[in-house]
């Protein structure tokens, strides 16, 4: 693996997904507003820009989101939205959610395929649309059962081929995707999957990604939390969940990452 395969950048991301109320989320939003200006100060030196955060709460506060995280350097992001726009009652758009200041749409979610039944097909027209209307797909992988390394990184690949269109005159470049490896069998476990397991996983994702020579951004999420990114060279930054409703515990984990990038610039 060369540098040039590897991104320059971190993610660290949370989704409340529907955990907390209207006036929960304003109250943890202004938390994690206090933990990135915190933080804010120590890094305009080695690891600064290379460290981005972004947070995906419900969409009704999604513009108070963008109002509270001014002047954070947090990039806002949506946990869903619509495959087209138009007659369709009780959905979300792209386009919409752009001029809400959003950046990132996550899709593809295990949740979102088992509870709401989004086909590949749906998935596929969910992250066109995310990409037409100039926002960034965070794309959801993960294998639905254990298995062995190998095995999981196929699943995956295939779930990005159909998802990106690979191979096809319409397909979307990996490069411009942020990719959520989210094992189905450890979303909200008590403990992520194995360490090893997940570095495994995404080396073997990442060699065939990088074939065209172009970096790809590989995080890792599923019962995620303090003290696992050290343990994850392989990963470039993590998708937090519950662990993340105390803010605390997110501005733990970008300074995991700060520290992890200032190793690597100085090394």
């Amino acid at each position: 693996m060369t540098a040039s395969e590897r991104p320059a950048v971190q993610y660290i991301g949370v989704s409340t997904k529907m955990y907390l109320g209207y006036g929960q989320s304003l109250a943890w939003l202004e938390g994690i507003r206090e933990q990135l200006l915190l933080r804010q100060h120590e890094q305009r030196g080695a690891g600064s820009s290379a460290v981005k955060a972004f947070v995906a709460p419900s969409f009704p506060v999604l513009e108070s989101a963008q109002r509270i995280l001014q002047d954070t350097g947090c990039q806002l992001a949506a946990q869903n939205c619509a495959a087209n726009d138009g007659a369709v009652t009780g959905e979300v758009s792209a386009a919409m959610l752009r001029e809400l200041g959003v950046h990132i749409v996550e899709l593809g979610h295990a949740e979102r395929r088992a509870d709401f039944g989004e086909s590949d097909t749906v998935v596929t027209a969910k992250v066109r649309a995310t990409a037409t209307a100039g926002l960034q797909p965070l794309l959801c992988i993960g294998e639905p059962q254990r298995v062995d390394a190998p095995q999981a990184a196929q699943y995956c690949l295939d779930q990005i081929a159909s998802a990106l269109a690979l191979g096809s005159e319409h397909n979307i470049d990996p490069s411009t995707v942020l990719f959520a490896y989210e094992p189905v069998w450890a979303i909200g476990a008590a403990k992520p999957a194995s360490a090893d397991h997940i570095n495994a996983v995404l080396h073997l994702v990442r060699e065939q990604l990088t074939r065209s020579g172009k970096p790809v951004v590989l995080i890792y999420g599923g019962s995620a939390g303090p003290g696992l990114l050290p343990r994850l060279p392989e990963a470039d930054g993590l998708f937090l969940g519950r662990f993340a409703h105390d803010p605390a515990n997110f501005g733990a984990v970008l300074d995991e990452a700060r520290a992890r990038q200032i190793h690597l610039e100085t090394s």
